[in-house]
C-alpha cells in the first residue's frame, strides 16, 4: 500500500467518525446524555417559569395598583362633588 492509498483511508475513516447521524453509537451517547440531562433541563425550566411568572405578577399588580388609585380618586372627587351639589339644593 502507498502512502497516498494510506493517507486516502486514513481520511475515510475520519469521515465516517465525523459523521453522527451514521453512527449508532454516537447517536446513542447523545440519546443517553439528553436522557441524563432531561431532568436539569426541566427543573431549569421550571424555576425559570416561576421567576418570570412572579415579576409579571409583580409588575401587573404595581400597574393595577396605580390605575385603582386614580379611579379611587375620580371616585372621592365625585362623592365631594355630589354632596356640595346636595347641600345646595337642600338649602
Amino acid at each position: 500500500m502507498s502512502d497516498s492509498e494510506a493517507s486516502s483511508e486514513s481520511e475515510n475513516a475520519k469521515d465516517q467518525g465525523n459523521s453522527d447521524s451514521s453512527n449508532p453509537k454516537s447517536q446513542d451517547i447523545k440519546d443517553r446524555l439528553k436522557e441524563f440531562a432531561q431532568p436539569f433541563v426541566d427543573s431549569l425550566d421550571g424555576r425559570l417559569r416561576n421567576q418570570v411568572d412572579k415579576r409579571v405578577d409583580a409588575r401587573v399588580d404595581a400597574t393595577l395598583s396605580a390605575r385603582l388609585s386614580v379611579i379611587e380618586r375620580a371616585i372621592a372627587d365625585l362623592d365631594r362633588s355630589i354632596k356640595e351639589l346636595q347641600e345646595r339644593l337642600d338649602s
